[in-house]
């Protein structure tokens, strides 16, 4: 009986403790993930923001980092999302990556969740930010 009166001590300051600030604060780009996204957005322009792109128009997710990831729509047009906050484990591009919208289109505020492919826990959770286009300008012709 005693034990189960300790480990009702226990686990609440457990989980207080597993609760303290968390640092928000993206981690800069590596080499590679500049690669990536110059690659991606390098010679396009950068549109207005937008709250919600077409679901249909982004199905081709590229994660860039735990904080940015980006949406294809074909070699002339990306869509660039900061999250709102870092996403652990994201820019490893091992899970699995559900996104959990509330309604036909993509928007600010849509969840993002990593799942691991082996043990289907759930991992990181984020929520997205706004859409930036990133298209290429017209050739004259």
């Amino acid at each position: 009986m005693h034990i189960l009166k300790l480990a009702g001590l226990i686990l609440p300051v457990t989980v207080v403790a597993a609760c303290g600030q968390v640092d928000r604060t993206p981690a800069p780009l590596t080499e590679k993930q500049s690669a990536v996204l110059m690659k991606e957005i390098g010679g396009k322009v950068a549109g207005k923001p937008l709250t919600c792109i077409s679901d249909f128009n982004a199905d081709n997710m590229i994660r860039v980092s735990d904080n940015i990831v980006l949406y294809r729509v074909s070699g002339r047009l990306v869509y660039k999302n900061v999250l709102r906050s870092p996403c652990p484990g994201l820019a490893r591009d091992s899970d699995i990556v559900v996104s959990e919208q509330f309604g036909s289109q993509k928007c600010r505020g849509d969840i993002l969740r990593l799942v691991d492919r082996t043990s289907g826990m759930t991992g990181g959770i984020c929520s997205l930010g706004d859409f930036v286009p990133y298209r290429a300008e017209k050739t004259a012709g």
